[in-house]
């Protein structure tokens, strides 16, 4: 079951946020336009998830946390096509982080505090540490964590580190289902 208020999901230019199933949006987040959440996303309060000039797609289990803002990056003379932004399944985005038109693969941590700019794509199974830039259009690897700014390279992740995205992924889904069952009962 779905759970938000009418004001947290807003259509904009005819195109509606799409919402999957078991997820949960927190009544003072936003969701507006052209926006996707696959099954078990979770979206906390203040949250902003913007997809009004280009789509956002987000994918299964993944945590979108306290005032964190997702945007886009529209198509025009100094970028015909934009950059839409896709983030894929298991990716925890920690408190008040930044995406803009970039591509985050799966099982990725995204510290908190941290931003990541237009064009840049971020693999499978990296860490972006709190606090970290990601400039545009820069790759990051995967398997490392990456920390500064601008954010670098600074060590391979560990077998530990690598399991441990699956399980903060799954920690969220259950909180998430907490959520939703508090929900049902008032």
């Amino acid at each position: 079951m779905n759970h938000y208020t009418p004001t947290s999901l807003r259509d904009f230019q005819g195109k509606r946020p799409n919402v999957a199933n078991r997820v949960l949006i927190d009544p003072s987040a936003v969701v507006l336009g052209d926006v996707s959440l696959a099954d078990d996303v979770s979206v906390w309060p203040q949250a902003t998830i913007r997809g009004d000039m280009h789509s956002i797609s987000i994918g299964e289990r993944t945590s979108v946390q306290d005032s964190s803002v997702l945007h886009i990056t529209h198509a025009g003379p100094f970028n015909p096509d934009g950059f839409p932004l896709q983030i894929g399944a298991d990716v925890t985005i920690g408190h008040g982080a930044m995406l803009h038109g970039c591509t985050v693969g799966d099982r990725v941590l995204v510290g908190m505090g941290a931003i990541i700019m237009d064009g840049a794509v971020v693999e499978s199974d990296v860490v972006v540490a709190a606090g970290a830039l990601v400039t545009p259009g820069k790759q990051l690897r995967s398997g490392y964590l990456y920390a500064g700014t601008p954010a670098r390279e600074v060590r391979g992740l560990s077998q530990k580190e690598l399991d441990f995205f699956v399980y903060v992924a799954g920690n969220y889904v259950k909180l998430k289902d907490q959520h939703i069952a508090e929900l049902e009962t008032i």
